[in-house]
């Protein structure tokens, strides 16, 4: 697309410099819903981002996926090319100049045409070794002396573009002058990198010399000698990982040939001893390196360390996504190559992906932990919290011939909401509604006096509130992991602690874990709670538990709520030891009754949310619920937090 220029001077045309200024911003709500779901099912926070980078997103490819695609390019660069171009173009066309030689000498009757096709007919079998033979062949025919020119010049330019990027194209038609400078510059340089070494003081000097004679040759524009040995170090490199995947015969055959490379020998003699300069200034490159090509596609000597130069790339890109090595960041992935080996579409997911990962970091939604892991923020579980309930209200209103019940409008606590003023209310008017009513109704039928009109009035919605001690009691046993109830839990305890922090703070909400033992823990212990294979489900020490919670808030309206998927095989004795026994032995569930009466004198009616269709298990909640007033419920896994939402909001309401 080219810029239109407009007539006050404005021109609009594609975007170049970084990131579009326009595209929409990352999507953090939906990572942060990803790697929450994660760190749920037991993933480190770390571990959780690394894994939305490598999947991605729903409109930007992630690193597995920008991974698959350069492995799929590297595989195509071998399955599709082979790397005998340039010596198959050079048998080609002496095939075409001996063929039109020979036909040039067919029809003349004298002893030098026979002379001259019994040298023709003693060449050497080797390509190399015959256009050797020939350079100082006097060709009859026109169309032989040309193709002989040819192979020469088609030999300079790939020994020159296997060293020097696009100098092929640059060098058509090059006449003696062209190649005299050639080796002016191949000399200057040679001296150049000898400076260098030899620890010269006026190097910069002798470089700015040289770029000022030589620059056409370097597009790369580089600064310093350093990164004038990087770029050609790089490129002479790749060369010779081509010469090494190359068979001996086609090594020795080239090698031979580039002596006659624009019919000037000292061309690959300067290259020999360039090369020698560069493996010495950086061992570090891959000199010894080689790849297997196998496909039908000749690639000429410039063109094969292009391939080289690019596989060595993708390489690179490859190690770069992995982000396997210490100090790996997104920020590292080369943008340029990787838009070079996959098109402009996979650096916009790489810019993207960066982004993301930033902004995560920058808007404090991971924070370091006292031993120094990563963990998720108060900001991120808030996010999360506010996901996980949304959801479960979605799922609330939908159920048929079910609707809110909070005395809506009544005296009380507000509830943020506003609503128009009917005939009887008592509530305050919400003065700023009200009055933003009144100008867009004056406005919108063209008044110039804004009159206020009983139908701008809207009022603050308030309920009645009670306050409520809620103990959320959840099974952690190892059966919750295995039978994929872990994730569906936390999610469960996530919604209604963002419930009751955001609508309902005066309640008091403890979340109470047991599995051999039973423990209090706050919600960002409970999200990272990772599974573990323990024997024993400790609802005696999960209901004692809550009972001590209930104790602490007298003033509070009793809520206890159990979700699990056992019936009792463990208990606690006085010592403080977890007693476990499978079958459940008569004092595990005598001591597990005994707290569940305890706290139904507390007034508290015990809800069991029961996962599983153990008939034990079913059995034993319907002892809890009828000993306690309270009730069983058997939501499926996706109706869980609902189920447990709904019932605290029924339990308060009640």
């Amino acid at each position: 697309m080219t810029a239109v220029p407009l007539p006050d001077g404005y021109s609009y045309g594609p975007w170049h410099d970084g990131p579009d200024p326009l595209a929409p911003p990352a999507d953090l709500r939906d990572a942060l819903d990803e790697i929450g779901r994660d760190v749920m099912a037991g993933a480190s926070p770390r571990s959780a981002l690394e894994e939305l980078l490598r999947r991605g997103t729903e409109r930007t490819a992630g690193l597995d996926e920008l991974t698959r695609r350069l492995w799929q390019r590297r595989s195509q660069i071998q399955r599709r090319n082979n790397l005998d171009g340039t010596l198959q173009e050079v048998q080609r066309l002496l095939q075409e100049a001996l063929d039109a030689e020979r036909r040039e000498l067919f029809p003349d009757p004298d002893d030098e045409a026979r002379f001259r096709e019994a040298q023709l007919d003693a060449l050497p079998q080797g390509t190399a070794a015959a256009v050797n033979e020939l350079a100082n062949y006097d060709w009859r025919s026109g169309q032989g002396r040309e193709n002989y020119r040819k192979i020469r010049d088609l030999l300079g330019q790939e020994l020159m573009e296997s060293r020097f990027q696009g100098m092929k194209q640059a060098l058509q038609n090059a006449g003696p002058e062209d190649v005299e400078r050639i080796n002016e510059m191949l000399s200057d340089l040679n001296d150049l990198l000898e400076a260098h070494a030899s620890g010269a003081e006026d190097v910069q000097r002798r470089f700015a010399e040289f770029m000022r004679k030589h620059g056409e040759f370097f597009p790369e524009n580089p600064r310093d000698v350093e990164e004038l040995i990087d770029a050609l170090a790089q490129r002479s490199a790749a060369a010779q990982r081509m010469l090494n995947s190359m068979s001996a015969q086609q090594r020795a055959e080239l090698a031979e040939l580039t002596q006659q490379a624009f019919g000037d020998p000292r061309l690959a003699q300067q290259l020999s001893r360039l090369d020698s300069q560069l493996r010495a200034a950086r061992p570090g490159e891959d000199w010894t390196g080689s790849e297997r090509f196998r496909g039908n596609n000749p690639l000429g000597m410039g063109e094969g360390a292009q391939a080289m130069a690019d596989l060595a790339e993708l390489d690179a890109l490859a190690e770069q996504l992995s982000q396997s090595y210490p100090g790996a960041s997104l920020e590292d992935i080369d943008l340029e190559a990787l838009e070079r080996q996959l098109g402009k579409d996979a650096g916009v997911d790489a810019r993207r992906l960066s982004e993301l990962e930033r902004e995560l970091r920058r808007q404090g939604l991971f924070e370091r932990a006292a031993d120094g892991s990563l963990r998720l923020s108060p900001k991120a579980l808030r996010r999360l919290g506010e996901t996980a309930l949304s959801d479960i209200v979605n799922a609330l209103r939908g159920k048929t011939g079910e609707r809110e019940t909070e005395s809506a409008g009544a005296a009380g606590e507000p509830t943020g909401a506003s609503r128009p003023w009917r005939f009887g209310d008592m509530q305050p008017w919400d003065v700023p509604r009200t009055i933003r009513n009144a100008v867009l109704r004056s406005v919108s039928v063209g008044e110039r006096r804004v009159r206020l009109d009983v139908e701008d009035v809207e009022v603050v919605e308030t309920e009645h509130r009670s306050r409520a001690a809620v103990a959320l009691l959840v099974d952690t046993s190892w059966s919750m992991v295995q039978e994929g109830r872990w994730l569906p839990m936390k999610r469960t305890a996530l919604a209604l602690h963002q419930l009751i922090t955001t609508r309902f703070r005066n309640d008091a909400l403890q979340l109470i874990t047991f599995g051999r033992y039973a423990t209090p823990v706050e919600l960002p212990e409970l999200i990272g709670l990772e599974g573990a294979w323990e024997q024993g489900t400790n609802a005696h020490h999960g209901l004692l538990l809550a009972g001590r919670h209930l104790r602490r808030h007298p003033d509070a309206q009793p809520v206890v709520l159990m979700v699990t998927d056992g019936e009792p095989t463990a208990h606690l004795e006085p010592d403080g030891e977890a007693v476990f026994d499978y079958p459940p032995q008569p004092r595990t569930l005598h001591k597990t009754l005994s707290e569940v009466d305890r706290l139904a004198k507390l007034g508290a009616s015990i809800s069991v949310f029961r996962l599983g269709d153990d008939p034990r298990l079913t059995a034993f909640v319907d002892v809890i619920a009828r000993r306690s007033g309270g009730r069983v419920v058997a939501p499926d896994l996706d109706g869980l937090g609902a189920a447990v939402v709904g019932d605290y909001l029924r339990t308060r309401r009640r």
